[in-house]
């Protein structure tokens, strides 16, 4: 980010031989982080502000009047509202598959639910409520060979990208949203929008792109069509910088590091009196988040005391997913959420699990 805020000083595109060397930096971004996700073409990596904007782009940008949707109980809001919005202004049906208790899903369930008027199925990757990983390659290969006009896939890759390892052709994804700042591990404000061959979405900004200035509409090539206006230069490239530490490292040793961490972390909670975990409570069907809460205890009040007196920074609440909560009955109060990451050590976990036992002893509950 540095190096980018203080060399790529002129938008890409524009500005003569300042400008060649900003694209040059933005296209070798753009290559990593498709090389990354498995597509061929990187031109169908569109950058975006974060995995919402991603996603409003692909909800907004593909539903026309009257289509019906597909999608589930463990959505994020970022999924669920510009949903909401698409029923009450284009009259989208929006029909969501209820997981099980665990927050989970089966391929059947999203599968059985397709009509000749579905245009698209949403699903998480991986909830950012219990962790619980879905089955979606599963799904996206039912679809793949059904006959006639088939619905497009959009997965909302924001918990699992960098995480569990993702190819969109290999496991034909037409959609895929991500942003940067989780485990990708990119800043704040990144994020993209991978756009399978074929597919067309309305963009949401026009405006200019640094070519075709002699057009009166939006570029129909891509990434232009989706990329108006000057891009986050110090943001996209530290995010190619990201993924490229994570290429070398392997998402394979991530996630085993990830589940040796969870595996610690299930079994030393699991075992405090009073405290309740929630999801599959399994490493083999979970990201690296975990939800619980303690019984008669605020989560808020959970995360203030781990925050103040022990400096374990966890999220408290209904984390953007209502629905999720409802799934997993813990709506309103919503729960304490754990994310151990790769620069998490066992050390933090089990200061995590040793925190959380001494504010149960001094409430009484031992």
């Amino acid at each position: 980010m540095t190096r980018a805020v203080r060399e790529l000083v002129a938008t890409p595109g524009r500005s003569g031989s300042a400008g060649l060397v900003s694209e040059r930096a933005l296209f070798e971004a753009r290559e990593r982080v498709a090389r990354f996700i498995g597509a061929s073409d990187s031109s169908r990596v569109v950058f975006t502000l974060n995995a919402t904007a991603a996603l409003n782009l692909a909800i907004t940008g593909l539903l026309n009047e009257g289509d019906h949707v597909v999608t589930t109980s463990m959505d994020h809001n970022s999924v669920a509202r510009p949903l909401a919005r698409a029923a009450d202004r284009i009259d989208v049906e929006v029909d969501r598959v209820a997981a099980d208790s665990d927050g989970q899903i089966t391929a059947d369930q999203v599968v059985d639910r397709i009509t000749p008027r579905t245009s698209l199925i949403v699903c998480t990757h991986a909830s950012n409520v219990t962790g619980g990983i879905q089955p979606v390659e599963d799904i996206c290969s039912r679809v793949r060979v059904m006959s006639g006009k088939r619905p497009l896939v959009l997965v909302d890759a924001a918990q699992s990208a960098g995480v569990l390892p993702i190819d969109v052709e290999n496991m034909g994804i037409d959609l895929l949203a991500v942003p940067g700042h989780k485990s990708l591990y990119g800043p704040q404000g990144t994020g993209f929008l991978y756009i399978s061959p074929g597919v067309d979405l309305v963009p949401l900004v026009e405006g200019g792109t640094g070519g075709q200035s002699t057009l009166e509409r939006q570029p129909e090539e891509l990434p232009d069509r989706y990329e108006s206006g000057t891009p986050n230069m110090p943001g996209i490239v530290a995010l190619g910088e990201a993924v490229s530490y994570l290429s070398h490292r392997g998402v394979e040793d991530i996630r085993a590091h990830e589940s040796h961490l969870l595996e610690i972390l299930i079994e030393g909670l699991s075992g405090i009196k009073g405290t309740v975990l929630f999801g599959p409570c399994d490493p083999s069907r979970q990201i690296g988040v975990l939800s619980f809460y303690l019984e008669g205890m605020d989560p808020a009040e959970v995360g203030s005391f781990l925050e103040g007196s022990r400096g374990i920074v966890v999220r408290m609440g209904l984390h953007c997913s209502p629905h999720s909560h409802r799934t997993i009955g813990t709506y309103p109060e919503g729960t304490v959420r754990v994310s151990p990451g790769i620069f998490n050590t066992e050390d933090d976990v089990i200061a995590l699990i040793e925190a959380v036992r001494d504010l149960q002893g001094a409430r009484g509950v031992s």
